[in-house]
């Protein structure tokens, strides 16, 4: 049932956001050589959503979306906005039943997409009839377009705390969960102050994820600023991109800013509209080398899928950082064992964490659980983020005397040695520092003789797959904030570090495969043995001794939460 939009005087809707649009000539969609104004825009977003209400059955009005970034996606979004249908975003990526499962708990009664997608769909059991599955591309479609006319007429009143989308979480850690986005929240977003008339944002990110449509084209839909769109985001071809359509902006999630990097460098690179990037989850040295090579500052903060929790940059505060909470938002560091904030980090003269086992704690909301809309048909989830009518946002952190919040991993991520706890993130950082490492992900694998966890790190290096062992060993040695728990025992080199459809490092499949890889792998048998390469015999000994000590359930079995 569809709320009026008096229900909530004052509260914005994204249809409110596109009726300040309906007679906007200015150009607000620019997709390969097309373009529309939101005049346009508003057009055709009135004919889909006619069409999804012509098309609508008993049930949610959920609709899935599974497509690349193009046109169709965006006048989808907004037909939703004015008819009241909500948008599931379905991820790319996904294959066979785990794509399966995401369309069928979330209910949709309809999905959109393309040939290539309609061939990821065959044979899955949707819980749809096969003409609930709309190709967007097809001559079918066009014809139920054309049969709503060119100027329909949508009478669907919605309200601020009306479902507009459904967003599923990265699962960089754990199974995605499909996280609540209502009207209200949508429109809310849109009032940034990132984004302005002559703002051009660059949106090649995927539009399943929470981070382009709040960052670019909510905005966009408030400002009347010009979206360029680009079906996948493609290193190469950023720069071109950028300078042909005059871009002022883009939001780079997790490796985005360290693939660009890695295309060849150019003297004239600076020469770019940019003015600046955001860059959530990008390292502070991919941070430091884009602005160097491009002449534009790159903000980072902090944020998820379920807005509960936000963390900004401020002046003055390390690259490295988090960030501050805003004004009014009680975000503290918790030890979710005791529910007791954890005293502020210490560092020394060096800037090397002092008491990381008693400052790390999990990074908890403790006034703003309300921003946090829910995940939808999900209620172990919910209780486990809501604990104590407090918001849990799954993501390990600690505080300095400043109140600045750093991050310390994912709560997936403590490793547990020796009976001594620790979080992956400052190993990560530890380890960035050997001379030539592109990408760490640091992560615990069974300990193939006791119940605790063994380290394993997986390095990207940039010139290939050989690591120098003695050297390696001398770097640890030099490190004086290294943990005498921390140093891995095994070491993975990758070609590349696996990534979700967002572009976030992707642990899951590091861990299940521990040291079963074709890659190469470093180790020390013994504590204070050398590095050598892991063997044939090595990888069949540590599988003896992990059958022997029944721990090989937990190893394949094992999923982590998300976030």
């Amino acid at each position: 049932m569809v709320a009026e939009s008096g229900d909530a005087p004052g509260v914005p809707t994204i249809a409110d956001l596109l009726a300040a649009r309906a007679d906007d000539h200015h150009v607000g969609l620019v997709s390969g050589d097309e373009e529309w104004t939101w005049r346009q825009i508003v057009a055709e977003a009135a004919r889909r959503a006619a069409l999804l209400e012509q098309a609508r059955v008993p049930g949610p009005f959920h609709v899935g979306v599974l497509l690349d970034n193009v046109a169709e996606y965006l006048f989808v979004l907004c037909a939703a906005g004015l008819g009241g249908a909500v948008v599931v975003g379905i991820n790319s990526t996904r294959r066979g039943a785990e794509l399966a499962a995401d369309i069928s708990h979330t209910d949709c009664q309809l999905i959109l997409t393309d040939p290539a997608g309609v061939a990821l769909l065959a044979g899955l059991d949707l819980g749809l009839a096969p003409d609930r599955v709309w190709d967007v591309t097809g001559a079918e479609y066009a014809s139920r377009l054309a049969g709503v006319g060119a100027d329909p007429t949508v009478d669907a009143p919605v309200g601020p705390e009306d479902l507009y989308a459904l967003l599923f979480t990265s699962g960089s850690s754990g199974a995605p969960k499909a996280v609540r986005m209502t009207q209200g929240r949508a429109a809310r977003a849109s009032s940034s102050g990132i984004c302005s008339r002559r703002s051009v944002p660059y949106c090649a990110m995927p539009l399943f994820h929470g981070n382009a449509l709040n960052a670019l084209i909510f905005p966009a839909m408030a400002t009347g600023a010009t979206i360029v769109m680009r079906p996948r985001f493609s290193a190469s071809a950023f720069l071109s991109d950028v300078r042909r359509h005059g871009c002022t902006y883009f939001s780079a999630i997790g490796r985005v800013l360290s693939y660009i990097l890695a295309t060849p460098e150019l003297a004239d690179d600076a020469e770019n509209p940019l003015q600046f990037v955001l860059g959530p989850e990008s390292s502070q040295p991919d941070m430091e080398a884009f602005e160097r090579r491009f002449g534009c500052p790159v903000f980072s903060g902090y944020g998820s899928s379920e807005n509960a929790i936000i963390l900004q940059p401020a002046p003055g505060v390390s690259r490295s950082a988090l960030g501050l909470p805003p004004p009014g938002q009680d975000v503290a560091i918790i030890d979710p064992a005791t529910n007791l904030e954890c005293p502020r980090a210490r560092f020394d003269d060096g800037g090397a964490l002092l008491n990381a086992a008693e400052a790390i704690g999990e990074i908890v909301g403790r006034n703003n659980l309300s921003m946090f809309e829910g995940y939808y048909n999900n209620d172990a989830a919910m209780v486990e983020r809501t604990r104590h009518g407090w918001y849990w946002s799954g993501d390990l952190g600690y505080r300095d005397a400043a109140g600045v919040f750093w991050f310390a991993g994912r709560t997936a991520d403590w490793i547990r040695v020796d009976g001594e706890n620790f979080a992956a993130a400052p190993v990560e950082r530890i380890l960035g520092r050997f001379p030539g490492a592109r990408v760490v992900v640091v992560y615990g694998v069974p300990d193939t003789r006791n119940s605790d966890d063994q380290v394993m790190a997986a390095i990207e290096l940039e010139e290939g797959p050989e690591l120098d062992a003695v050297a390696f060993e001398a770097f640890l040695a030099d490190q004086s904030d290294l943990g005498t728990k921390w140093p891995p025992r095994y070491v993975r080199v990758v070609d590349r570090m696996p990534v979700t459809g967002t572009n976030k490092v992707d642990r899951k499949p590091l861990r299940a495969a521990a040291w079963r890889t074709a890659d190469p792998v470093w180790w020390r048998p013994g504590r204070r043995d050398p590095y050598r390469r892991l063997t044939d015999a090595d990888v069949a000994a540590l599988e003896a001794e992990l059958a022997a000590s029944g721990r090989r359930a937990v190893l394949e079995g094992s999923t982590a939460p998300d976030n």
